[in-house]
Order: C-alpha cells, then structure tokens, then sequence
C-alpha cells in the first residue's frame, strides 16, 4: 500500500507539473496573431501519418533516418510496458497483462526489449556522430551551449531508459527461474544465477522504479528541450500550408495601393484611416502557426544543409532564424507571465500580447544581413521533416523592414523606387505599358 500511494504521490506530481509547462508553452504560441488554417482535411490527416507518424521526409538520408526510426519505434512501442507500469504501480499488482496474453505478452516485451537494443545502437552512433565526428551541420554558432548540451541529454536519457527496462526484465526472469523468456534479458539473466534473491527483488524494483522516474523526467524535460517536436510535429504537420510553396501571402494594403493605381475599385478595409503596418517585426505580430513551427523545431540542420545562401557562405541559416523566434516567444512569454508593468504599452491596462513594449524586437536577435541573404528559393521547406516553413517569418521581417521602416539594401531602392513610379524593375524615362498606346 505504501509503494502505491508514494506512486500516485509522484506520478500526480510529474504530470501535473508537466501540463503547467505545457499549457505555459501554448499561451506562448497563441502570442501569435489569429491565421486562418482551410484546405482539404483529408490531406492534413494524410501529412500527419506519413511525415509525422510515418517519419516520410526523414528518409531522404537514409542512414541517419534508419537510426531514427528506431529510436523512434522504441519509444512508441515502450509506451505498452509503461502503460503496464502504472496499472501495476496503482493496482499493486505484478505483470497485469502477463497471465491474460499468455504467448503474445512475450511477444510484445520481447520485441519491445529488441527494439530497445536497437534505439541503444542507434543512441551510441548519434553521440558518435555529434561529439566524435562532429558532423558540420551540428557545430554551427546557433548550437553552441545550451542546444548542443540538450541533445546529449536526451541522448543520455534514452541510454538510461533501455538500461532500467533490461535490468527490470532480467532481475525479473532470474527471480522467476528464467520463466518469462524474453529475447533480450534471456540471455542477461544468467549474470544473475548466484544472485541472493533479496537482492534481485532489489534490482527489479530499482528497474520498474528507474524507468518510471527516467519517463517523468523526460516528460518534465520537454517543455525546455528541441525534443518538444515529439509531440508538436503532428499538429505542425496538420496545420501545414498545402498552398503551392512558391505562393506568397497576399498583403490587402498592398493590393488596395496596387488596384488604386491601376483605376481599379479598392475593398474598404476595417482602420483603413490608419497607417498600415506591414510585415512582422516581433513575435506578438507573427501568426501562431509561425510560433508553432518554432516551438515544433528539431534542430537537425536540414534547413541550413540545403540553404544556397548559407552554402555560398552568407550568413543566413534558416534554423538559427526559427530558433530565434522560438527563444524570443519564451522570452516575451515570461515577461508577459510576470505581470510586470513595466513591460506594458499603457500601465493601466492588463499586461498581453497586445499591450506588450520591452523596447525589444526580433530584430536585436536577426540582422538585416540574414534577411537580406534569402532568396526565397523554399529549399528550406522542402527540407523540414515537420513541414517548418522557415521562409514565411523571414518574408514578413523583410516586408516589415522594407515597408514599414523604409528601411534595405541601398541597391535594392533604385528597384523599389522604379516597380513604384513605371511599373517596371528597370527605369525607364517612359511608362512600362507606352509601347500599347496609340
């Protein structure tokens, strides 16, 4: 009775304390502007199961997708041996699902202690690969510190998961005189043949307990770590664009200018009488699904790998700029949560996101310099695993820059200045529609 109630005790407490850091997270993304999400369902659904669940997009690089895939399967297919662990940890019972399944129980834990063996394969080649080869995609500037470190936790994490499940398997068998013939521990269990059987007691529950803890703490963890796309990568998916990618979001001001000048009728617009403002310049004027993608970002690189600008040696990386906007939205997020009226445009209204003014902006995080280096190709997009669209805040902090800061490149205004007055990207001395006349 003491080993449930103290399970209960923990478990209320880790999953309570993980859904405040996840609700905190969503109040972050819904900073975002209101963006209307239409399109065919049929085909959302269709993105989440092959690119979310299905891992579809991973596998234009094989190796480093296979490994994934195992990591990924074990950490699925766990989830049946955890759901054992707290039927028994509140029930008080031992291996609830054993005596009804009979030979598919042994199955089911065997594959799953096979899958383990596998993610652990692939764990030890994915540290390999960050700290011994040092692949380049994962020593750009943007991963030093803190990013670098996070990856080599949940790394370490997973290690430590697949320890606890073989030491819980095993120390099991061997106190059940090897009855149970799971295909892992079945050959670890002999280790244990002169084991006293108070200590294998001891060694079981500190397997069941160890991979009951590792499961909290990771879930606790997410909320600050790049592996938040666990759960995030399937409503980024459903709520992707299925727009064509080289379709731009239309600007109304703009058009009502454009209609203006070409004599056409413009749409009345609600606060016409003020000056628009155009383009994004912090993270209270991106859209939420802007947001979400950052918060949905896995810090793979892909991006950036296929990035022109960055491969010819700009200093544009598509993943630095997603992850600046997440770590601005967590920064405005906090300052919004404190209430603080310092951080309010009028102190005498409620601190949100629309009454929000530190005197910062994504523009103290992103330089003109990376802005200015896109060249809109979507290569970016085309590579995200999660269907990130990187390019989307990146036109927005360009428009915002350009049009409402009339602010850019100084070679760019002469075109600027000519698309204005002749309707052409070259001056000329006459109207671009001259030659039609007469």
């Amino acid at each position: 009775m003491i080993q449930q109630m103290a399970f209960f005790l923990v478990a209320a407490l880790a999953v309570g304390a993980a859904i405040r850091q996840f609700l905190k997270i969503r109040r972050h993304i819904m900073l975002g502007q209101p963006e209307p999400i239409a399109g065919d369902t049929a085909r959302r659904w269709q993105n989440v199961l092959l690119i979310a669940f299905g891992q579809q997009k991973m596998f234009k690089r094989w190796i480093p997708a296979v490994l994934h895939f195992f990591i990924y399967a074990a950490f699925v297919i766990t989830q049946v041996e955890l759901l054992e662990i707290f039927v028994d940890g509140l029930a008080g019972t031992h291996r609830f699902f054993q005596p009804g399944l009979g030979g598919f129980y042994l199955f089911v834990i065997s594959f799953i202690e096979v899958l383990s063996i596998l993610a652990f394969v692939a764990t030890v080649a994915f540290l390999i690969r960050r700290n011994i080869l040092r692949l380049p995609r994962f020593q750009s500037p943007e991963l030093k510190g803190w990013p670098f470190r996070d990856a080599n936790i949940i790394l370490f994490l997973e290690i430590f998961l697949v320890f606890f499940i073989l030491l819980m398997n095993s120390s099991d068998m061997a106190l059940h005189d090897n009855a149970y013939g799971f295909a892992v521990s079945q050959w670890i269990s002999p280790l244990w043949a002169e084991t006293p059987e108070s200590l294998l007691h001891t060694m079981e529950r500190v397997g069941w307990w160890g991979h009951f803890l590792v499961v909290l703490g990771f879930l606790n963890y997410l909320p600050y770590s790049k592996h938040l796309h666990i759960l995030l990568a399937f409503p980024n998916t459903y709520y992707a664009k299925l727009s064509p990618r080289g379709e731009m979001e239309n600007m109304p001001a703009i058009m009502n200018e454009v209609r203006s000048m070409l004599g056409m009728e413009t749409q009345t617009q609600e606060g016409a009488a003020e000056l628009p403002e155009f383009g994004s310049n912090d993270v209270v004027n991106l859209s939420w699904k802007n947001l979400l993608d950052a918060y949905s970002c896995t810090e793979c690189g892909r991006c950036t790998a296929v990035c022109p600008a960055n491969l010819t040696g700009k200093k544009l990386s598509p993943r630095k700029i997603v992850m600046d906007i997440r770590d601005r939205a967590e920064e405005v997020g906090r300052k919004i949560d404190s209430g603080d009226p310092q951080f309010a445009k009028d102190p005498a209204q409620p601190l949100s996101a629309s009454n929000f003014q530190d005197g910062k902006s994504l523009f103290d995080r992103i330089s003109p310099e990376e802005i200015h280096a896109c060249t809109t190709c979507n290569a970016c997009v085309e590579a995200c695993p999660v269907l990130i669209n990187p390019l989307d805040p990146i036109l927005k902090l360009r428009r915002y820059e350009i049009l409402t800061l009339s602010q850019g490149p100084s070679d760019w205004l002469p075109m600027f200045n000519s698309m204005e007055n002749s309707g052409s990207a070259w001056a000329m001395s006459v109207d671009r529609d001259q030659w039609r006349k007469g």
